[in-house]
C-alpha cells in the first residue's frame, strides 16, 4: 500500500454493520449486494455499489473487474455465507490473494471435506452420499443407528435430521426432498440443487462446541471456544456461552485438532468457525466455515474476550488492524439465549421493556409482534429473537440469559 493511499475493500453481501465497521476502520468500501437489500442506510459508508444477484458468480465477475479498474480495491471479503465463494473468485480472477477458491469450496462441500480429512487421517467420521431411502437403509445397516442426514452444502442447521429408528429411515429421504418445496429468499441457500442429494454421517455423540479462530498468513490463533446448546426436532442452536466450561485437557485436544484441520484445508488468512463434537472417542469435526460464527457469536467474543472478529475479517492484511500473536484471556462471561415460542399466530408479547432495563442484558432483539406468524422450529432462521447477557463468568451469564429469555412472554394461538 502506497503511503497516503486509503485502502479500499470490496465487501460481498452481509449486513449494514459490516460496511459501517469497514468505514470505521478507515477503509473505502465498494459493496456488492442484492438490490432489495441495499438502501439509503448504506450511503454514508459505501463509495461504490454493485447491485445484482452475486450468487451468480459468472455474472458478477465482469462488472467486478470493471469496478476494480475504475476504483481499485486491495481485497474482496465477505462475512456472509453466500458471499464467501464470490469473494474468493473475485480475488483469484484479479490476482488479489485472499483465501483460495479451493479452500472455500472444500469448506462449503461437506462431502468433499469428509473425504479430504479421511485421506489425511484427521477426525475420521463414516460418511456417504445418498439420494433415496435405500441409501439411508444401507448406510444405517453398515454403521448402526442413529445416523445423521443433512445437506451437502447448507448451513444454519437447515435440513439436518437425526435418523433414530426404522420409521425414520423410511421417512427421511422424503422429508429431505420436501425441503425443495420451501419458498427461499435470495441468500437463504448456498446454491441451486441443495436438496438433490444428501450427506449421511455416523451420529457423533456428546456435546457440541465451536472454535472461533483468526488466521494470519497461515498462523492460527484460537480466539474463543463456544459452548453450544442444541435442541428442537433437529440440531437447532438454542443457546451459546463463552468462555467454554470444558476442561483444560479437552481444550488442548480441541485446539490441536482444529489447527490441524485448518492446515489440512489450506486456510491461510481470516476468520474460521469450526464446529466440533466432543464424542466418547475424542473430538470430531462437524463442519467449518471461513467466516465469523453466526447466531451472535461475535458479540459474545467481544464481551468475553474484547475481540471483534468482524473487524479482523474486514481489515486483516490492509494495515488497519494488528495481527493477534496469542489467544486472548477472558475478561468475563457472555451468553445468548434464543427465543423459540410455540408455533402459531402471535397474540401478545410482554416483558420486553423490563428485560431491556435489566443490567445483565446486553442486547435484546425480537422479530415478531401481535399478528406475526411463528413457524415450527426446523432451522436457525425459525427463531424469533434472542437475549444476550453478560456475567462475571460464563455460568452466571447463562443463568442471566435464561432468566431474561423466560421473562419475555410470547403468547401464540394455533392457526386454523
Amino acid at each position: 500500500m502506497r503511503e497516503g493511499v486509503t485502502p479500499r475493500v470490496l465487501i460481498v453481501g452481509g449486513e449494514l454493520g459490516h460496511v459501517r465497521k469497514a468505514r470505521e476502520l478507515g477503509l473505502d468500501v465498494v459493496h456488492v449486494q442484492f438490490p432489495d437489500q441495499y438502501d439509503r442506510g448504506h450511503w454514508p459508508y459505501v463509495e461504490q455499489a454493485l447491485l445484482l444477484d452475486y450468487g451468480d458468480v459468472e455474472r458478477l465477475l465482469p462488472p467486478a473487474r470493471a469496478l476494480h479498474e475504475a476504483y481499485p480495491f486491495q481485497a474482496a471479503v465477505s462475512l456472509f455465507e453466500l458471499g464467501l465463494l464470490p469473494a474468493a473468485r473475485i480475488n483469484e480472477a484479479l490476482g488479489l490473494g485472499g483465501e483460495s477458491v479451493a479452500t472455500v469450496e472444500l469448506l462449503r462441500d461437506k462431502w468433499r471435506m469428509r473425504r479430504h480429512l479421511a485421506a489425511k487421517g484427521i477426525s475420521p467420521v463414516a460418511a456417504a452420499i445418498g439420494r433415496r431411502t435405500r441409501d439411508v437403509r444401507e448406510f444405517a445397516e453398515a454403521h448402526g443407528l442413529p445416523v445423521v442426514v443433512k445437506p451437502v452444502r447448507e448451513s444454519g442447521s437447515l435440513g439436518v435430521f437425526r435418523v433414530r429408528n426404522a420409521a425414520d429411515v423410511d421417512a427421511v429421504a422424503e422429508r429431505f426432498r420436501s425441503l425443495d418445496d420451501g419458498h427461499w429468499a435470495a441468500g437463504d441457500l448456498s446454491g441451486a440443487g441443495s436438496f438433490d442429494e444428501f450427506l449421511m454421517e455416523e451420529f457423533l455423540d456428546g456435546p457440541e462446541i465451536s472454535v472461533e479462530t483468526l488466521t494470519f498468513d497461515g498462523r492460527h490463533v484460537v480466539v474463543a471456544v463456544t459452548d453450544k446448546e442444541c435442541g428442537g426436532p433437529g440440531f437447532v442452536e438454542l443457546g451459546h456461552a463463552q468462555p467454554s466450561g470444558c476442561s483444560a485437557a479437552t481444550l488442548r485436544e480441541v485446539r490441536h485438532l482444529v489447527t490441524d484441520f485448518l492446515d489440512a484445508v489450506g486456510l491461510r488468512d481470516g476468520p474460521g468457525h469450526t464446529e466440533v463434537k466432543l464424542t466418547s472417542r475424542g473430538p470430531r469435526i462437524v463442519e467449518s466455515h471461513n467466516r465469523v460464527g453466526g447466531d451472535r457469536i461475535n458479540e459474545l467474543t467481544e464481551i468475553a474476550y474484547g475481540v471483534d472478529m468482524e473487524r479482523y475479517a474486514l481489515g486483516a492484511g490492509l494495515g488497519v488492524v494488528e495481527p493477534l500473536t496469542t489467544s486472548p484471556a477472558p475478561r468475563g462471561g457472555a451468553a445468548v439465549r434464543f427465543l423459540t415460542p410455540e408455533p402459531g399466530r402471535v397474540v401478545a408479547v410482554s416483558g420486553v421493556d423490563a428485560v431491556r432495563a435489566d443490567p445483565a442484558c446486553v442486547d435484546l432483539r425480537l422479530t415478531v409482534r401481535p399478528g406475526s406468524q411463528v413457524p415450527p422450529l426446523t432451522w436457525n432462521e425459525d427463531k424469533v429473537g434472542h437475549v444476550v447477557a453478560r456475567g462475571a463468568t460464563a455460568t452466571e451469564a447463562v443463568a442471566h440469559s435464561r432468566r431474561l429469555a423466560a421473562a419475555i412472554r410470547i403468547r401464540t394461538e394455533p392457526v386454523a
